[in-house]
């Protein structure tokens, strides 16, 4: 009996490029594990193998959320081993691995939110600026929309068609992680910007090429996660000191002022800093 790796590879559809060549180099760096510790093959694969590797994982100083990750590699690999008949029991439903430890992420504040939006709203109309970047600033104002509006994740706005927008509707097809589809509303702001985007942005920057996706980069590419970032059209705050390398670095709350502006959004006035942010401090 052979490992069959490019079988289980291939049998992956479900998942992203990223997850099969990760879970693909797991399974490969096992194998070659396995077949020098005296496994060469499925039918001498237990669950005591399993835990060996994982132990063998950690006295080389892998992070707890690697040695995870590769442990949800091997219960794939086993499970799809067990459907093939190469196994007669799953060694690896009984694998399990401590989990690190998670951290949630700052949750930018509602003026913070509100700033950033209407700054990008704001920023196609400046004067001085050529097509191309007018079109790039509609397109990162509708998807700014899109993120915040329809709560999506970069992967999914990335991975948008035209053909998904329905702004008729107001709705949006996405096809999230694991294959699943589901269609999501959009507001009144992310239809206008994405409205404002497919008709003057989107066509400046695909030219003449035919593009299937619905945000393109500079060059008329579909826009990746992996995309550099523009910088951004709006400062949501005012210059100053901030700490980038420790969690000293969440400002303060923003206050309100008699002459502040308005929000589109809602009545509650724009943040104006009284105060400066807090300085960094070695804790």
């Amino acid at each position: 009996m052979t490992w069959d790796v490019d079988g289980f590879v291939a049998s992956l559809t479900g998942a992203s490029p990223h997850t099969r060549a990760a879970y693909e180099r797991d399974v490969r760096q096992f194998v070659a594990w396995a077949e020098r510790g005296g496994c060469p093959g499925p039918d001498t694969l237990d669950h005591r193998v399993l835990r060996r590797y994982l132990a063998y994982l950690t006295t080389r100083g892998l992070a707890r959320r690697s040695v995870a990750r590769k442990a949800a590699s091997l219960r794939s690999f086993t499970r799809y081993l067990r459907r093939h008949g190469a196994l007669a029991v799953d060694p690896g439903r009984r694998l399990h691995t401590p989990k690190g430890p998670s951290r949630l992420p700052r949750v930018p504040r509602r003026a913070e939110a509100e700033a950033l939006l209407d700054g990008a709203a704001e920023a196609p109309a400046a004067p001085g600026a050529d097509a191309v970047v007018r079109a790039r600033r509609l397109r990162d104002a509708a998807l700014l929309e899109v993120l915040y509006g329809a709560g999506l994740r970069v992967s999914e706005a990335c991975g948008l068609t035209p053909a998904d927008t329905d702004l008729v509707r107001g709705s949006v097809t996405v096809l999230g992680k694991g294959a699943k589809v589901r269609r999501v509303p959009l507001g009144e702001p992310a239809r206008r910007a994405v409205a404002d985007y497919l008709a003057q942005g989107r066509p400046v920057l695909a030219g003449e090429q035919p593009v299937e996706a619905l945000f393109l980069n500079a060059r008329g590419r579909p826009l990746t996660p992996a995309t550099p970032a523009a910088p951004s059209p709006v400062t949501p705050w005012p210059t100053g000191p901030v700490c980038t390398r420790t969690c000293c670095g969440t400002r303060s709350p923003p206050t309100c002022s008699r002459g502040a502006r308005t929000s589109g959004r809602s009545r509650s006035c724009w943040a104006t800093r009284t105060s400066p942010p807090p300085r960094c401090t070695r804790t």
